[in-house]
Parts: C-alpha cells; sequence; structure tokens
C-alpha cells in the first residue's frame, strides 16, 4: 500500500474513532454528570450529530478509498465490511434514528408518557448501535482499513529476523 493511504487511512480512522470515543465515553458522561439533565441532553445531541457528520464524512472517503485501492478485491474483506457496516449505522442513525427522537423531544418529555418511553426505546436503540459502531472502529485502529501486502508481511518478518539476529 503507497504510504499516502496509509497516512489518509490512520488521519481519517484517528478523526472518525478518536470523536466517537472522545464525545461518547467522555465528553457526555461529563455533561451529565455536571449538569441540569434536558441541558445536558440538548449539548450531547448536538454532540452527536458532529459526530455523525464526521463518521460520514471519514466513512465515505475511506470506503472510496479502499475500493479504489484494491477494488473488487475489497468485497473479500472484513476490513471493508465492518467499515461499510459502521458506516451504514452511522447513516441510519443521522437521517432515521436522531431526527425521530427530535420529533419526540418536541412533542414533550414527561415522566411515564408514552413519547417518553418511545424516546426511551430509540435511545437504547442509539446508544447499541453507536457501541457497536466504537468498538467496530477500535478494531479498525488496530488492525488497519487496508489488509497488509505481502510486501509488508515479508518486510515485518525480515526485520524481525535481524532483530533476533537470525
Amino acid at each position: 500500500m503507497p504510504a499516502r493511504f496509509f497516512v489518509a487511512e490512520r488521519l481519517l480512522m484517528t478523526l472518525w474513532v478518536g470523536a466517537l470515543w472522545a464525545i461518547g465515553y467522555l465528553a457526555v458522561p461529563v455533561l451529565f454528570h455536571s449538569l441540569e439533565r434536558q441541558v445536558a441532553g440538548e449539548i450531547a445531541g448536538t454532540m452527536f450529530s458532529i459526530v455523525s457528520g464526521i463518521g460520514l464524512f471519514c466513512g465515505v472517503i475511506l470506503l472510496w478509498g479502499v475500493l479504489g485501492h484494491l477494488g473488487r478485491a475489497a468485497l473479500g474483506q472484513w476490513r471493508f465490511w465492518l467499515l461499510a457496516g459502521m458506516w451504514v449505522i452511522v447513516l441510519v442513525g443521522a437521517v432515521v434514528l436522531q431526527p425521530m427522537m427530535q420529533d419526540l423531544k418536541e412533542q414533550g418529555l414527561s415522566p411515564g408518557s408514552a413519547v417518553t418511553a418511545d424516546f426511551g426505546r430509540l435511545h437504547g436503540i442509539s446508544s447499541g448501535l453507536y457501541m457497536v459502531t466504537s468498538l467496530g472502529g477500535l478494531i479498525l485502529v488496530v488492525f488497519g482499513v487496508y489488509p497488509p501486502s505481502p510486501a509488508s508481511v515479508t518486510l515485518r518478518s525480515f526485520d524481525d529476523d535481524r532483530r533476533e539476529g537470525t
């Protein structure tokens, strides 16, 4: 894989996955710990919308890069399908779940109401999908979006042998 693909992949994955983890598992819990629930929820919703935008942008660039670099061979790679699945999850969240949740919030959430129950159900689905996406992203950060090329495996083997003195 040319160096430019490697650098671009790492930058885009760092931006996307870093945003997922920083917002979802650091910033939002601090918001809910520090602020009144409704205010924290509004800020968190805005932050999650921004993270969705980052994911949609980075995901489409990464998918385009993998398909451009590997062609049809990408379709046989688990990395491609994990990335595509993550992107679809973000798309569904951004164009289906987030608007539905916003509509329910505008109707007014009151304890025990059907609207609040519906919001809670959608929030649970959204949270689960967010977790799947953030874990998938972590896997791609560890293993990379592109499969290792035979040349890089050979070079790694040679370097490892040299370090061990063989």
